[in-house]
C-alpha cells in the first residue's frame, strides 16, 4: 500500500500530555493505534513526540521518530499518501484505515476527513503527498498543533482542492482518550469487544457486562468464566476450566480442566486437573501440578507442588518444592524466613503432614515420613519416620512408647 502513517503521540501536538502511554484493557493507548497501522504493511511509521524516550519501548524499533510535526517532512515523497492519526485512538482498527486510504486514493482526493468531525484533538486525515508539505512548507500553516492539522481542511476547500469525506457508522472509532471520562468509555468498549470475541470462539461468560479480560489474555474453548472475573496481562487459560465469581488472575498459566473459586493468581501455573480455592492465593513462583488440590485461605509463594498433592486449608508454602501424593495438613505453615534470609523446604513424595504444623526451614523431610499434628519439626526428617512433638523427635519404631530425641 502506497502510504505513509504519521502517529502524534504525545506533547503539543495533540495536547493530550501522555495519555497514549497510558492503558486500555491491558495495553497501551499507543500500542493500539500502532498495531492498527501496521496491519496495513507495507507503510512508513512516523511518531511525533518529544517524550521518545517513553514511548519507543511501547512503539517498537519500526518507528522512525521526530520531536516536532515540522521534522515529519522527512517522510516527504516516499508514498503518495499521507495518513496522519492521533495516538489517542485506542479504538480505531485497521479496516477502518484501510477503507478510508482506499477512499481517499479512490477520490484522487488532496484531503480525506473522517466524519463524524474530529473534535477534542482527535486527528486522522488523510492529505496527498506533495500537497501537504508543500503548503506546509510556504507558510500555510504551523501544524504545531492538532487545530492546525484540522485548519488544512479549509486550506484545500479554498484552494479549490478536492476535499473527501468518509462516514463512519461507529464514532467510537475516533474516540480520543483526553481525560478520565474518556478512558472509562473506552475502556468499556474494548471491553466489550473482547468478550465478545471470547465467546465467539466457544468460552462461556456467565454475565459479559462483569467479566474483565485483558487484550493479551488467551482462553481455551469450553471454558466457563463467572461474574467479577479479572484476567490480566499475558494469562494463558487452558479447555473446559471453571474461572469462579471474583477471581483475579494475573500473568499465570491455567491449563486444562482447572477449577479456580474465589482466588487470586499472580505469575503462577497451575497444571491440569488442578483446583483452588475458595479464598486461594498463588503467588509468584507458585506451581501446582497436575490434580493437585489447595483448600480454602492456602496461600503458596515460589513453591512447586507436585501431582495429586493435597494442601488443607488456612496453610502457608515459601520457598518449597513438594513430592507427589504427599498431603498437607490444615494450618501447616514453613517458616522460610529467618530475620536475614528465604530458606528452602524440601518434602518427599507420600508424606504425610499433620494439621497444625509449623515446619522450620532450611528443612528436608524424606519419602514417607509421617509429622504428628502440632508439630514444630526444626531438624530434618528421615525417610518413612515418624516425628512428632515441640520440637519434633523421630520416632524409630511406631510401636515404641517412648520417641528418640534427636
Amino acid at each position: 500500500m502506497d502510504l505513509a502513517i504519521i502517529v502524534l503521540a504525545s506533547g503539543p501536538a495533540t495536547g493530550t500530555n501522555l495519555s497514549a502511554a497510558r492503558s486500555v484493557a491491558g495495553r497501551p493507548v499507543l500500542r493500539w493505534v500502532l498495531d492498527a497501522a501496521r496491519a496495513l504493511e507495507p507503510v512508513v511509521l512516523m511518531g511525533v513526540s518529544d517524550a521518545q524516550d517513553l514511548f519507543q519501548p511501547i512503539a517498537g524499533l519500526d518507528v522512525e521518530w521526530v520531536a516536532e510535526f515540522a521534522q515529519a517532512s522527512s517522510v516527504a515523497g516516499r508514498a503518495s499518501t499521507v495518513l496522519v492519526m492521533g495516538g489517542n485512538l485506542p479504538l480505531i482498527d485497521a479496516a477502518t484505515l484501510r477503507k478510508m486510504v482506499t477512499h481517499h486514493q479512490t477520490q484522487q482526493a488532496t484531503v480525506t476527513q473522517i466524519l463524524p468531525a474530529q473534535q477534542e484533538s482527535e486527528i486522522l486525515l488523510g492529505f496527498a503527498d506533495d500537497w501537504l508539505w508543500s503548503t506546509l512548507e510556504h507558510g500555510a500553516n504551523d501544524a504545531e498543533d492538532a487545530a492546525s492539522l484540522e485548519a488544512l481542511v479549509d486550506v484545500a476547500h479554498a484552494r479549490g482542492k478536492a476535499v473527501s469525506v468518509l462516514g463512519l457508522k461507529d464514532p467510537l472509532q475516533v474516540l480520543a482518550v483526553v481525560d478520565e471520562e474518556k478512558f472509562a468509555q473506552a475502556e468499556a468498549e474494548m471491553r466489550r469487544r473482547i468478550n465478545r470475541h471470547w465467546m465467539q470462539q466457544g468460552v462461556a461468560l456467565i454475565n459479559p457486562e462483569a467479566t474483565y479480560i485483558q487484550a493479551d489474555v488467551q482462553i481455551g474453548a469450553g471454558t466457563t468464566i463467572w461474574p467479577n472475573t479479572f484476567l490480566q496481562g499475558e494469562t494463558r487459560i487452558g479447555r473446559d476450566c471453571t474461572i469462579g465469581c471474583g477471581s483475579v488472575i494475573r500473568d499465570s498459566s491455567i491449563g486444562d480442566s482447572c477449577r479456580v473459586e474465589l482466588s487470586v493468581i499472580e505469575q503462577a501455573v497451575m497444571e491440569e486437573g488442578s483446583n483452588i480455592g475458595p479464598f486461594g492465593h498463588l503467588r509468584k513462583g507458585a506451581h501446582l501440578g497436575p490434580g493437585v488440590h489447595m483448600g480454602n485461605f492456602g496461600e503458596v509463594k515460589n513453591s512447586y507442588l507436585g501431582p495429586g498433592v493435597k494442601m488443607g486449608h488456612f496453610s502457608y508454602l515459601g520457598d518449597a518444592t513438594v513430592g507427589e501424593n504427599t498431603n498437607i495438613g490444615a494450618g501447616t505453615i514453613t517458616c522460610n524466613y529467618d530475620g536475614q534470609r528465604k530458606h528452602p523446604t524440601h518434602i518427599g513424595q507420600d508424606v504425610f503432614i499433620g494439621s497444625g504444623t509449623m515446619l522450620v526451614s532450611p528443612l528436608e523431610i524424606g519419602k514417607g515420613a509421617t509429622v504428628g499434628a502440632g508439630s514444630v519439626v526444626t531438624h530434618d526428617v528421615p525417610p518413612g519416620s515418624v516425628v512428632y512433638g515441640v520440637p519434633a523427635r523421630v520416632r524409630a519404631n511406631p510401636l515404641d512408647t517412648e520417641p528418640e530425641v534427636e
